[in-house]
């Protein structure tokens, strides 16, 4: 029965750390880059898109197709600084807690967020 008591105690501390893993997520932002600072893309700790900044020059005609290619390039940069940024408040939300499928000593261990 002790060892019972000690899971609910960690499913209790690990539904508290998450609370307070998403709030934070949920204030931040990370801003992504790309063609030297021309475009840039802030996402929401989320991922969701918050804003878009072009520089003048590449707002050409012929310069459509590395506008383009320049919007998808910061948001995956944007959107891979989120992902690691995630990856580390799950890693201290999960900290000390031997939780099965999430790597033992509070990792990912493959674990994929469902956002």
């Amino acid at each position: 029965m002790k060892n019972l008591g000690n899971m609910l105690k960690q499913a209790q501390q690990m539904q508290a750390k998450m609370a307070e893993m998403q709030a934070r997520l949920e204030a931040a932002t990370m801003d992504g880059q790309a063609g030297a600072g021309m475009v840039k893309v802030t996402l929401s700790g989320k991922g969701e898109l918050k804003g878009i900044s072009i520089d003048p020059s590449l707002m050409a005609a012929d310069e459509r197709e590395v506008l383009e290619d320049l919007i998808v390039a910061a948001h995956a940069d944007a959107k891979q600084k989120v992902e690691a940024m995630m990856a580390e408040e799950m890693s201290k939300a999960t900290a000390g807690l031997n939780i099965p499928g999430m790597g033992g000593g509070g990792g990912l261990g493959g674990f994929k967020l469902p956002f």
